[in-house]
Order: structure tokens, then sequence, then C-alpha cells
């Protein structure tokens, strides 16, 4: 999985755009204040989303509202008449909209909870195994399926509708296209492993990860219907600076309210995490893919379930490639 969301990527991204492109999507990531002030006065979008407040990358912020801060410097390139979506059931919800006002037309909350602008209704399992929602905007109602499990796919494709009629696009359509939504490299993407006596289930969310999205994983993870084991495979957390050990160690109480039967940690960050879990999670501590990738070769049965999910930089991509592709 590639991404095109900093410094380089977006302008490159820009560039590519061919003359008579009438809608551009663009990421827009940071690690630093003031990065995205500067990306978002390039792409100058009609419409800007917020959808998380993570503590990610706190290597190079003191606290979670220095992020909010810094995400919310997306809005300050809003086009005239722009519209600003924003989590509502964040804790920063009130320092984005402070952060958006100034420069939004229009601002919009999205969430599960009552009171947001975009709200789900109701939320169900589907039988394909992602949810069906029941979402009320403002200028419209609709029932829809996101193919992938978890109400933080739930929280994204609420934000996602929300831009699709502020623009004027088919809420309908888009509904439709959320149902038919693969699961991608790296980020939900599923594979089935043939093993000895059937097939193993392998989810591959091993492009990256912060507290905030291992925790919603693990408990997607958790809450899906399992024959066999759960075993995840889980890489450190990058970026994380000082508060690196206790987010790690953080982690266990996730791990065993998802029914995780075997963990297999991987990297030096991992250490706070193996010491929290000790005798609870049976665990296996290696110090890198490759140790993985030996360890995990051959171990699968039929009816397993194996998440894997990593920072970026743990390279774990290739240890899905190496079960999933049958290589060792």
């Amino acid at each position: 999985m590639k991404s095109y969301n900093n410094h380089t990527g977006v302008p490159l991204s820009l560039a590519r755009m061919p003359r008579g492109s009438r809608f551009g999507i663009f990421e827009m990531g940071m690690n630093h204040a003031g990065e995205l002030a500067a990306l978002t006065r390039l792409v100058r979008p009609h419409v800007a989303i917020v959808t998380a407040i993570a503590p990610a990358h706190r290597a190079f912020f003191r606290s979670d509202e220095e992020i909010a801060d810094a995400k919310g410097e997306i809005f300050q390139g809003l086009e005239p008449g722009g519209t600003a979506i924003v989590p509502f059931d964040s804790p920063h919800r009130d320092r984005l909209l402070a952060a958006a006002r100034p420069h939004a037309a229009h601002v919009l909350t999205f969430g599960l909870g009552q009171g947001a602008d975009i709200r789900a209704r109701e939320v169900v399992p589907a039988s394909t195994g992602g949810s069906l929602v029941a979402a009320i905007l403002p200028g419209a109602e609709l029932t829809f399926t996101i193919s992938q499990p978890g109400d933080h796919w739930v929280s994204n494709a609420l934000a996602i509708l929300g831009a699709v009629e502020a623009m004027g696009g088919d809420l309908a359509q888009a509904g439709l296209a959320l149902a038919d939504l693969p699961g991608l490299k790296g980020r939900g993407e599923r594979h089935r492993v043939p093993v000895q006596g059937g097939e193993a289930l392998l989810i591959d969310e091993s492009y990256n990860a912060n507290p905030a999205s291992m925790a919603a994983t693990l408990k997607t993870f958790g809450s899906a219907r399992v024959p066999g084991r759960r075993i995840a495979v889980l890489g450190g957390m990058r970026e994380l600076g000082e508060t690196s050990d206790a987010f790690h160690a953080s982690l266990a109480e996730p791990i065993e309210a998802a029914r995780v039967d075997y963990a297999i940690l991987v990297g030096e960050e991992m250490t706070p995490l193996a010491k929290a879990l000790g005798q609870k999670v049976k665990i296996a501590h290696v110090p890198d893919t490759a140790s993985a990738i030996a360890l995990a070769s051959g171990k699968l049965e039929a009816g397993d379930a194996v998440l894997v999910k990593g920072s970026n930089s743990i390279g774990l991509a290739a240890l899905v490639e190496a079960l999933a592709g049958g290589k060792n």
C-alpha cells in the first residue's frame, strides 16, 4: 500500500491530475505542526475532513491536544463556501470546531453519538461480516451496508457520506459503493489461507498502527466468529516518544478482551506489553518480522483467524505475503 499524503506525495498527486478532472480526493498526513497548514493551501479543498484524533506521532507532540491542533490546520485551506467535517464523538470535538469555524462556511459533525449532524441511528452486524447502518444526514436518511466490520469503519463511512452530500453527490450510489468496498491491502484485506484440513483466515492490517487503531481492530477481531484459535501478530507502534512504553503496555486489556489465544509480539517496543500480559495470554516475543515469519509459518490450523497489525516500518507486510502467498 502506497501513501501520497505528505509534502512530496500531495504535490505529486496534484500535478498528476488530468486537466479535465471534476473531482479530486486527497489524503493529507502530518507528524509535525505546520505540515497540514502548508498542504491544505496547495489542495484548497471544498470539503475537509478530520476522521479522528489518536495518539500517533507522540514523539513530536507533547499532548493529544497538540495533535488535534495540528490536524485542525487542514481547515485553513478551505475554499470560500467550503465545508468542514469533524468527529462528534472525539473528546477534542470542540477544539476542532473552533479551528474550523473561522475558515468554513458550513461545519458538520459525524459519529455514533446522539447529536451528531451525520449519525448512525442504528448499526447491526451484516450477514456478510460488515455492518448494516441506518444513517441520518442533514438532508436525507440512508440505509446502507459497509463491507468492513467494526465501528471505526462505520464512523469513517458517515464522514464520507457527509462529504458526498456536501458536494451534491448521489447518496444512494455512495451507499452501494460502500457495500462493494473491498478490503484494502494492509488496511483490512482478508485472505483465505489453505492449511491442513481446511482454511485459516488472515486479516491484513499491516500498513500502520497507533494505540487507538490497535484497540479498535482488536475489538473487532474479538467480536468475529472464529471456529478455531484467535492469533494476533502485533508489531511495535513507532513515533510514540516517551509515552511508548505505557501505550504498548495498555494493549494488554484489549488483547484479553478480544480473547486472543496466542499473540506473537514483534519488535523491542513490545517488551512492556509482553510484561503486562504475563501468563494471561500465551505469547511469543520475537525481535523482527523474519523471526515472526519463521514462527508463524506452518503453525496455522483449520479454522484459525490471524490478525496482523503494526507500524509500517516494522515490515509485517512481508509476513502477510509469506502466509498468503505461500512463501516462507
